[in-house]
């Protein structure tokens, strides 16, 4: 019996690495803007920072039926927006920003309209580190900034 404790105790400690979870991304900055009724999209904004790398597998919000990640880009005057249905890579030690223009996250399906003041639920998940939430201030319609508070 001892000997079998020592075997399996040795297995189980080579084991716990893969067991171990990857450090938290640190998420910062987060915003929204206000929507104009009847609207059935809006975006989130913020920077994600992986220590370890890591990649934004999904995100989801109470406020919309689904959310995606999305880049928007300019093709002459046609504007492009292309889903990261892979999730988005975060490098390690490389603050990745999402912001207009550019990368974002799109609330597709939206149940209201996202009013200034408001805040809205963001829940992230990554390939690796532990899922966050994040409450998510809306700012006024049109902002190019998140709220100040």
């Amino acid at each position: 019996m001892t000997r079998l404790f020592a075997v399996t105790l040795a297995g189980l400690v080579m084991m716990a690495p893969a067991f171990a979870q990857a450090p938290p991304v640190a998420v910062t900055g987060a915003w929204s803007r206000a929507t104009p009724p009847g609207a059935e999209v809006g975006a989130v904004y913020l920077t994600l920072d992986s220590p370890a790398g890591d990649r934004l597998v999904s995100a989801s919000s109470p406020a919309a039926a689904r959310a995606q990640v999305h880049e928007m880009t300019m093709d002459g005057t046609v504007m492009r927006m292309r889903e990261f249905p892979a999730g988005l890579p975060l490098p390690a030690h490389q603050a990745v920003t999402l912001s207009p223009g550019g990368l974002h996250i799109m609330l597709v399906g939206l149940k209201a309209p996202l009013k200034q003041g408001d805040t809205v639920a963001l829940h992230l998940v990554f390939q690796s580190a532990p899922a966050i939430d994040v409450m998510v201030p809306v700012a006024a319609l049109g902002a190019s900034a998140a709220p100040t508070r």
